[in-house]
């Protein structure tokens, strides 16, 4: 089905013709639509059309009200006024409304436009390092990058992932070594690592990573021999190589066991991370040099700017190969910018990293440009994303100053939910155990992730499981309810089903939540071009509160009310159940049946 024009692109299209015919000299002009307390909406374009051709603003005003029709049957705008200035107040028809979310509640993607010659986004996301434990450092990557995959796929765009894990550098000949002379480190209990949980894999990794690490720091003739390893696995040495794949698949038990702890599909075909890009490296620097993008400083491949400099004064280059031969951090990520573009076709390059790496993505992104890989229909973007702080407003920390791993994180908040649906149920909800602890998953993994997305990327957030698993306030439990809620107005509707009633009059929490349902697409629209999925969950939580009001003063299922009346506000239910479903869906969040 075609997408639905919503009424806001309507109105604006009609006070836009309607200003260039009294106005033909001024070419196409923007009314400067928004929406407004004192009507639905309100367009501000007059003033400064009218300024800008030295005309009266009100008299401008009232041409553009004298070419719009209003109040006749079938029209969009049921009345339009000119107030103050030379402000246009528009209050769109009941008729219109429910006519425009009949032709939504028709389509199955909710009348939200798919755009099928999108383009090819490669999303940079969820970016683990092998042989290491998750901690809360990597919450934000995987959400935020794997709520932008579903809003950029549902709007028409190709999207590739990329988990950029980290695989390679020096530490792993440490590991390494250390399995050497102690071969049955990563054994499991049952002998077969691919039957292993998650939580074995993090416990061997984690056993063998500090027993090595002590044995580095304590004993010189072994730190001699991790540093050989280095070399051997760098050279490609068989038998290295093999105990290095044995790290890499025992940490990916473990990644996947934790992704799916998040409700979240990553894939192994996706994850590639530094060792994909070993065979580019030479080459990336060879190109880089001869082009005269980097050049030697010091023994090491430099590339310079003029904006980035230390507090000495001094220049801050990239170093893309170090003096002594090693290539760093820079050469890896610019020779998966060339795989990337050249090879998987992405227009777009859109990376999910901390913004305490905004600068080395900014020295990249330009190198890149320089060297002709990057340009004017391939770009690179840094989705850059704040800290996770404790409830002091600090990095969060356990008591003992640690880092707070991830998945205990997500088991206390399964735990607290679960705790909150088991208080709230009762005979009248009657859910069962089964349903308490399916519902308990379901509400605290979606705290963790809407505590996240409702925040702007780029700001810090505090976290906290009180205020997450609430059901008062902007939480995804709220919205969670509120779908609940809905579900069971309708089961209780019985044999009454939704039903559009363009005809009928709507109260004004009618008309409230009807408005707001209508912009669904549009909010979608800003929240994919914008890489700003936090106004996705603001305009769930905005339809959410207009329910409530809604449902507080328009009675839904009752005798009293003429069988139309009922069928219409079930059917205003049923479209914001649907809506809110969708919604959350492309947040990477559930929506419970019953709660």
């Amino acid at each position: 089905m075609a997408s639905v024009t919503s009424l806001a692109a309507t109105v604006n299209q009609r006070v836009a013709d309607a200003l260039s015919a009294a106005l033909p000299e001024a070419g196409v002009a923007d009314p400067l639509l928004r929406r407004s307390d004192r009507a639905d909406f309100q367009a501000n374009g007059m003033l400064a059309l009218a300024k800008k051709l030295k005309g009266n603003p009100r008299e401008l005003a009232a041409q553009v009200v004298a070419g719009i029709p209003t109040g006749e049957s079938g029209a969009a705008i049921k009345e339009i006024e000119v107030s103050g200035p030379g402000f246009l107040n528009i209050t769109v028809a009941d008729e219109a409304i429910i006519r425009n979310l009949a032709e939504r509640a028709a389509d199955a993607r909710l009348g939200v436009p798919y755009a099928a010659d999108g383009g090819t986004t490669v999303i940079d996301y969820a970016q683990p390092n092998v042989a290491k434990e998750m901690h809360v450092g990597h919450l934000r990557s995987a959400v935020i990058g794997a709520a932008m995959v579903e809003i950029l796929e549902f709007t028409g765009e190709k999207v590739i992932r990329r988990h950029h894990i980290g695989d390679w550098g020096t530490q792993f000949g440490m590991l390494i070594q250390y399995l050497v002379e102690h071969p049955h480190e990563l054994d499991h209990k049952d002998g077969a690592s691919t039957d292993a949980s998650g939580e074995e894999a993090a416990s061997n990794l984690n056993r063998l990573y500090k027993a090595s690490r002590a044995l580095f720091d304590s004993d010189e003739e072994f730190k001699e021999r991790a540093r050989r390893r280095v070399v051997e696995l760098q050279a490609g040495d068989e038998e290295t190589l093999a105990l290095w794949r044995r790290f890499v698949d025992e940490s990916k038990i473990y990644f996947y066991s934790v992704f799916n702890k998040l409700d979240m599909e990553i894939r192994d075909p996706d994850i590639v991370g530094e060792s994909g890009y070993n065979d580019m490296l030479e080459e990336t620097c060879r190109l880089l040099e001869e082009s005269g993008v980097a050049v030697r400083s010091e023994g090491a491949l430099c590339v310079f700017f003029e904006d980035v400099k230390g507090p000495d004064g001094n220049p801050v280059p990239l170093i893309v190969k170090k003096s002594n031969g090693g290539y760093g951090y820079a050469a890896t990520d610019l020779s998966a910018i060339r795989d990337r573009v050249q090879n998987l076709g992405a227009d777009t390059l859109l990376y999910v990293v901390d913004v305490r790496q905004s600068l080395h993505f900014k020295m990249v992104f330009e190198t890149a440009r320089r060297a002709g890989w990057l340009n004017d229909k391939t770009d690179a973007v840094q989705l850059a994303f704040g800290t996770v702080l404790g409830k002091d407003g600090k990095p969060f920390k356990t008591r003992e100053g640690e880092t707070v791993r991830l998945v205990d994180l997500l088991d206390e908040a399964i735990e607290r939910a679960t705790a909150v649906v088991r208080e709230k149920n009762n005979e009248k909800i009657a859910l069962t155990e089964e349903e308490i602890v399916e519902n308990g998953v379901q509400i605290g993994i979606g705290a963790v992730k809407y505590a996240d997305l409702s925040t702007s990327a780029g700001r810090d957030y505090k976290f906290d499981l009180d205020q997450m698993v609430s059901l008062n306030g902007d939480t995804s439990v709220y919205l969670q309810y509120a779908y609940a809620r809905i579900r069971s107005i309708i089961r209780r509707a019985g044999e009454t089903r939704p039903a559009a009633h363009p005809e009928l009059e709507l109260a004004p929490a009618e008309r409230a939540l009807g408005l707001h349902l209508d912009q669904f697409g549009e909010t979608l629209a800003e929240a994919a071009e914008s890489y700003e999925p936090h106004k996705l969950a603001a305009y769930l939580y905005g339809l959410a509160s207009l329910f409530t009001t809604f449902y507080d003063q328009c009675q839904v299922v009752s005798e009293d009310n003429p069988v139309e009346v009922v069928e219409n506000r079930l059917f205003l239910c049923d479209l914001t159940a649907r809506t809110l479903h969708q919604g959350m869906a492309l947040l990477g969040i559930r929506t419970p049946e019953r709660l």
